[in-house]
């Protein structure tokens, strides 16, 4: 771990600079008073008086200019060392210098990083020790591998143990901040989202009520429209004016309830109360009394109840169809058959009529509904639909959609 007490967060000189020199000059006035009064101890007092003026000296351009690693490295290995070498020989003039040498042990945390402190600690320790112990001229070997080596072995592994532990929390830091970045940016994503789906949701609704419209309203207009051509025609005949009437009448409802229940998404009126396959003959029966045009419906396989999304989009395909065939197809006859198997429901709608040339049906030329109402529906449901169709010579509509069955089903 690297001790940064020297600079702050601006890059300025720490306070504890000032500490650690207020207390190197009361140890250094301390251990020249001691080795001034006590000649036993201080052989040489002018040297002494002397390297201790030098090392106050050495004090006061350290604290001028503080290192500041690793901008200053170079200055604080010299600084050091001019501590050091003033240590060493103030220690080696007097015993009382024991109360100041010390200093250069928070100095060295001060100054360098971890590994480099310890070896400077370590420098300080053995030198002054080794001085003051005469040790290095009786035995210097002792010395460097039995008290230097093992001490600066030890140093070097704390210092790699050190660096590795902030090398590790300087990438966890790192990764914080990169988390907290992408926390950030995924809460904006996820807003971002929020407001998607908020606009998909209503462009859905929007669309879901135009399909609504175009298979409820529209379509029970253009017949109540039709039988009101019709009961105009035949207004000399009693009886056929009404039955046109009735018929009116009765689409006015039933266009009413559907609409109601369009608003409410919910599920066709024929739906409800009978299984599909009852249902689009239902239909298909309403349609050919209102329009005169015979039609057969047929069933094959096993009927099973579907999934109502799958349900609902084969009942209104039948509904357009159908609506298109009296619109369009000035047909003689018509046909539904409604196939289940294992994988699939397939819906097969025809008649004899005009026929039309499907590819010159280009998107918008039926209102935008219609065909492309169909595949919508079907495609909402993983279905797909074919047509097949040529002028002249009548028209198939073939949907298919997976048989997804409902819940409970067999």
């Amino acid at each position: 771990m690297r001790v940064m007490l020297q600079i702050t967060e601006d890059g300025k000189p720490h306070k504890a600079k000032w500490i650690y020199t207020g207390l190197a000059y009361a140890a250094l006035l301390f251990a020249v008073t001691w080795a001034m009064i006590q000649p036993e101890i201080t052989p040489r007092p002018e040297l002494t008086l002397v390297l201790g003026v030098a090392a106050a000296v050495w004090l006061g351009a350290i604290v001028r200019w503080w290192p500041v690693w690793p901008r200053q490295r170079a200055w604080a290995v010299v600084a050091y060392l001019g501590l050091l070498a003033l240590n060493v020989g103030l220690i080696a003039s007097s015993d009382a210098f024991t109360a100041y040498v010390w200093i250069g042990f928070p100095y060295a945390f001060a100054i360098f990083p971890a590994r480099w402190a310890v070896f400077a600690v370590t420098s300080n320790a053995v030198s002054t020790f080794v001085v003051q112990s005469g040790a290095l001229q009786s035995s210097p070997f002792v010395v460097m591998v039995g008290v230097a080596g093992p001490v600066i072995f030890a140093g070097w592994v704390a210092g790699l143990e050190s660096e590795r532990r902030e090398k590790a929390i300087s990438q966890l830091t790192e990764a914080n901040r990169r988390l907290a970045s992408a926390m950030e940016e995924n809460a904006g994503l996820h807003a971002q989202l929020l407001v998607q789906a908020r606009e998909a949701g209503v462009l859905d609704e929007r669309q879901r009520m135009a399909r609504e419209i175009h298979d409820t309203l529209a379509q029970e207009l253009a017949a109540l429209i039709r039988q009101l051509h019709a009961a105009n025609r035949v207004r000399e005949q009693p009886e056929q004016w009404q039955h046109h009437m009735d018929q009116v009448r009765l689409m006015a409802e039933r266009g009413l309830s559907e609409a109601r229940r369009s608003v409410q998404a919910l599920r066709p009126a024929q739906l409800e109360k009978s299984r599909l396959p009852e249902a689009i003959e239902e239909l298909a029966r309403n349609w050919s009394q209102a329009s005169g045009v015979p039609v057969r419906v047929e069933t094959t396989g096993t009927p099973e109840p579907m999934i109502p999304g799958i349900e609902v989009a084969l009942f209104r395909v039948v509904q357009e169809a159908l609506a298109n065939i009296a619109n369009h197809a000035s047909a003689a006859r018509a046909g539904i058959t409604l196939s289940y198997s294992d994988d699939v429901v397939l819906l097969d709608v025809r008649d004899d009529g005009a026929g039309f040339d499907p590819g010159a049906t280009g998107p918008g030329e039926d209102g935008g509904y219609g065909l492309g109402t169909m595949r919508q529906r079907l495609l909402g449901v993983g279905g797909t639909l074919e047509i097949e169709s040529r002028p002249g010579e009548g028209t198939a509509i073939g949907a298919s959609v997976p048989a997804i069955r409902a819940e409970g089903a067999p």
